[in-house]
């Protein structure tokens, strides 16, 4: 006989210990300094700028801008793999209790972005309504937990309905609906507040009744969504540690590549050049990632007002960039073919210590020139000599000393 809340408990059970499997890699000591020392930064210039708040500052847009989204944003992690479409599909009648545990799941786990925003959020709402009592506040989030809940139910009914352009129409409507009902709690509206409400509840009606009228469960779509948050957390878990279920995605990007490899001599010894450039570019993974961090890096030393702290910020980027962009030597570990070529194995680590180099250098000298935007000179020379003193005694010590 099967027991579908038996089968969600080892299904979970094994989910469980995936995740901390990678996770001890990811929150390790280097990764928790650095968000300490971000976070610790974060709060003390966010305090001292809601001192100099301005009187028509748009809260109100903002805070519900935010609380609307994480409302909207409900998915449901249902823990299906591909293989269920084969011996799970039969069962499907009796796979009620699984997805109700799904849903409470899915819930429980996308609290913490929850309370880490509303406490993130907490100090502008006060310090916008200085004559405001704190359990309205507090109100704000009972109301937002609420949404939260309508929108995963809401959710998962439109995962029933396979046309794809009916889903995302829906999202969309309820977001905006979301965002609005938040803007107008914050601001104080309980008139408009109450009729997006109603609102919501029409659109949480309708999609139970069109729920209602799809037959079965849409088992392809709810494992593809799975596997598509599972490999989002495998690629990022993949900067740390070795992820053999990692499926890679490949992007032509046939300009860039030529743009990268043009100036490459065609011989043996820069094979690894011409391999470490195009898996750099065609790989989402890692071009991505670093663009990430070259913008928000980027738009830390733009903002914060420190010189010193600018210039630290900006050393702390590099850091993190040439660390996760380690793995690129580790990228084709799995590809037999590569131990034929006829290149020297030296040939392969100096070819990622110069990609090493060249986009840290590249990040620095960025990242200096913000300082020039920012009319501060004594802090480009700073940030351009740190950075290039940082990368060579990382890249010589601790990079050269992996690779060994």
């Amino acid at each position: 006989m099967f027991d579908s809340h038996a089968f969600y408990k080892s299904r979970l059970s094994a989910h469980m210990k995936e995740l901390g499997r990678y996770l001890r890699y990811i929150l390790n000591g280097h990764m928790l300094i650095v968000i300490f020392f971000l976070l610790s930064t974060m709060a003390v210039y966010y305090q001292q700028w809601l001192t100099q708040l301005p009187e028509n500052f748009p809260t109100a847009l903002i805070i519900g801008g935010i609380f609307g989204l994480i409302a909207s944003y409900s998915p449901v992690r249902t823990l299906l793999k591909e293989p269920d479409l084969v011996f799970i599909i039969v069962a499907e009648d009796r796979m009620g209790y699984y997805f109700r545990n799904t849903i409470i799941y899915s819930f429980v786990i996308q609290l913490y972005l929850i309370f880490l925003l509303a406490a993130a959020l907490g100090p502008l709402y006060f310090a916008a309504y200085e004559d405001r009592p704190g359990n309205i506040y507090l109100l704000s989030i009972l109301v937002l937990l609420i949404i939260k809940v309508g929108n995963l139910l809401a959710n998962w009914w439109m995962l029933k309905v396979r046309d794809k352009n009916i889903r995302n129409v829906d999202t969309l409507v309820r977001t905006f609906v979301n965002i609005a009902i938040f803007y107008f709690i914050v601001r104080g509206d309980a008139l408009f507040a109450g009729i997006t409400t109603i609102i919501f509840v029409l659109l949480f009606l309708y999609d139970y009744t069109v729920s209602k009228k799809q037959t079965g469960v849409n088992w392809e779509l709810l494992i593809e969504k799975d596997q598509h948050r599972m490999q989002a957390f495998y690629r990022f878990a993949n900067m740390f540690a070795d992820v053999p279920h990692l499926k890679a995605r490949v992007r032509k990007r046939q300009w860039l590549v030529r743009l990268v490899t043009k100036g490459i001599p065609f011989e043996n010894r820069n094979t690894f050049d011409y391999l470490f450039r195009i898996t750099f570019v065609r790989s989402g993974d890692y071009i991505g990632m670093y663009l990430r961090l070259l913008v928000i890096g980027g738009i830390f030393i733009y903002l914060i007002p420190n010189m010193w702290i600018k210039v630290i910020f900006s050393i702390l980027f590099i850091y993190l960039s040439t660390f996760q962009m380690m793995t690129l030597f580790h990228h084709h570990r799995t590809i037999m073919w590569l131990d034929l070529y006829p290149v020297e194995s030296n040939d392969k680590k100096q070819s990622i210590i110069k990609i090493l180099y060249q986009l840290s250098l590249i990040q620095t000298v960025i990242f200096a020139i913000l300082f020039i935007v920012t009319q501060d000179y004594l802090g480009f020379l700073l940030a351009l000599g740190g950075g290039v003193l940082f990368t060579v005694a990382f890249i010589n010590g601790y990079v050269k000393a992996k690779l060994a």
